[in-house]
């Protein structure tokens, strides 16, 4: 019996460990019409789906989302992704003297590190209205920015994500704009800062950074529209010029490209089309990396969904001298 973290599992391993239920449902099967738990696990190193089958009353009623167990089981294959069959479950004790967040997938870099990065670009802002609606929107979300997920599944979907999505597309945009020298640093560090800023109110987040649901105004609206809603209702406090305001509020509403990802308008200034490619480039470089990190070298990942259900290849170059 192995005690293993999740990105060491392989086919075949019989484990043992403490692990944190992401969210856990009660299904019957078919035919035989018998209980069963469909969890999906979680620890610093990703994620994996777990059966418990044959459950009795209790077991359904013993586990619930964010709580963190100890399980014995077996690790099998199932249409081609790894999958645990657990043998034994138990919720954690006193006795096990266990620290939740030492459990949770989280950016690699701190919280506070990330966030004091990004005040400096907002400090680099030389336009007082536009840094003036960016600090209003800040200050009204407050600490949960310090452990909010970027999405609830897809790219940066663990704790502090959408920090780190901010900082590594600021750094990228800010590279990129001395290529492109024309490009107003002003309106996309601002950009960069608020295009996804209103997933705070799109999703509901535990402190640990995982999303239970999408609240009822981010089903209904999302976090585009929330987003934009936002810039408005900052710029009328701070006074802002009214050009300032919606241009910032394009730069939000266009930053998916496409109607069918949200974005009515395509982007018709410059600063926008490059908040767009910056966004979708950190979010695919992200899944590339996360899909390569448990790949041997020479072979290929799984199809990632994300990724225009493609496959990510690990190359041998640095195996080549």
């Amino acid at each position: 019996m192995e005690n293993k973290t999740i990105h060491q599992f392989n086919k075949g391993d019989k484990i043992q460990g403490y692990f944190l239920i992401k969210d856990v449902s009660c299904k019957i099967t078919n035919g035989s019409n018998n209980k069963f738990l469909d969890i999906n696990l979680v620890d610093k190193t990703g994620e994996i789906n777990a059966k418990l089958w044959n459950c009795n009353e209790d077991q359904e009623n013993m586990f619930n989302d964010n709580m963190l167990v100890k399980i014995r089981g077996n690790i099998l294959e199932w249409k081609g992704k790894l999958q645990l069959k657990i043998e034994l479950i138990r919720p954690i004790t006193d006795e096990d003297d266990i620290n939740i967040e030492d459990y949770v997938p989280t950016a690699p870099e701190n919280p506070r590190i990330m966030y004091d990065l990004i005040l400096k670009y907002v400090d680099r802002i030389k336009n007082n209205d536009i840094r003036n609606i960016v600090v209003a929107i800040l200050d009204e979300i407050g600490p949960s920015i310090m452990y909010y997920p970027a999405a609830k599944s897809n790219h940066h979907a663990i704790r502090s994500g959408l920090l780190y999505h901010m900082s590594t597309m600021l750094k990228a945009g800010d590279r990129l704009s001395e290529v492109y020298d024309f490009i107003d640093k002003d309106l996309l560090f601002a950009g960069i800062i608020l295009h996804d800023i209103a997933k705070i109110d799109e999703m509901d987040s535990s402190e640990l950074g995982i999303v239970s649901e999408y609240t009822v105004e981010g089903q209904l609206l999302g976090h585009i529209v929330m987003g934009v809603r936002k810039v408005e209702i900052a710029a009328q406090k701070v006074k802002a010029d009214k050009e300032i305001s919606m241009l910032l509020q394009h730069m939000i509403l266009t930053h998916h490209y496409e109607p069918e990802y949200g974005s009515p308008k395509k982007p018709m200034i410059p600063e926008a089309e490059l908040l767009h490619y910056l966004d979708i480039m950190d979010a695919r470089m992200y899944d590339m990396k996360k899909a390569l990190k448990d790949v041997e070298t020479g072979s290929f990942s799984d199809r990632i969904w994300s990724l225009d259900n493609l496959s990510v290849y690990k190359s041998k170059i640095d195996n080549i001298k």
